[in-house]
C-alpha cells in the first residue's frame, strides 16, 4: 500500500502551534494551491489543504513560516468520519500529515522571516554562481583512487 502526498502552496494564515498534554508540539495550517488546468472563460480554481505537523515538523513550521510563505510538504493523507452536530449526518474531513517540510523560493519571497537560527539542513544552498578558479582545488590523478 502508498499513500503518499506531495504538495507546494502558500499558507492561507499563520500556523496554530499547540502542545498535546502529553508534551508534544502539533501544528495546523492551511495551504492555497492553484489548479494547473483552467477551461476558457472561467477563473482559476484554488484548492485548500489542511495540513498537521507534529514535533520538530511542528516547531519548525511554527518558528519559520507565516501567511503567505511557500512551503513544500510530504506526508500522508488521512481521512476521519463525524457526525455533524446541527444536522447528525455523517460527515467526512481529509488532511494532510506531514512527514517533511521544506522552505521553497528565496528568503525575499517569504517575508521577514529570521532563518538565521534555522537547523543547517534548513539554509539555503551556497552559491557559486561568482566563485573564481581560486575557490576550487586541482584533484590529481594517481592509481589510488578506488574507481
Amino acid at each position: 500500500m502508498l499513500n503518499c502526498v506531495a504538495l507546494v502552496g502558500r499558507l492561507v494564515a499563520d500556523p496554530e502551534l499547540r502542545t498535546t498534554s502529553s508534551g508534544l508540539s502539533v501544528a495546523r495550517f492551511r495551504i492555497a494551491i492553484d489548479r494547473s488546468f483552467t477551461r476558457a472563460g472561467e477563473e482559476k480554481k484554488t484548492d485548500f489543504i489542511n495540513i498537521v505537523a507534529w514535533r520538530q515538523q511542528a516547531d519548525f513550521v511554527s518558528r519559520y513560516f507565516h501567511k503567505g510563505s511557500l512551503i513544500s510538504i510530504q506526508g500522508e493523507l488521512h481521512m476521519d468520519t463525524y457526525d455533524d452536530r446541527q444536522t447528525g449526518q455523517k460527515r467526512t474531513s481529509y488532511e494532510v500529515v506531514a512527514n517533511s517540510v521544506r522552505f521553497c523560493g528565496s528568503k525575499a519571497d517569504n517575508g521577514n522571516a529570521d532563518y538565521s537560527s534555522a537547523p543547517a539542513a534548513a539554509q539555503p544552498a551556497a552559491s557559486y554562481q561568482n566563485a573564481g578558479s581560486d575557490d576550487f582545488q586541482t584533484v590529481v590523478e594517481d592509481d589510488g583512487f578506488p574507481f
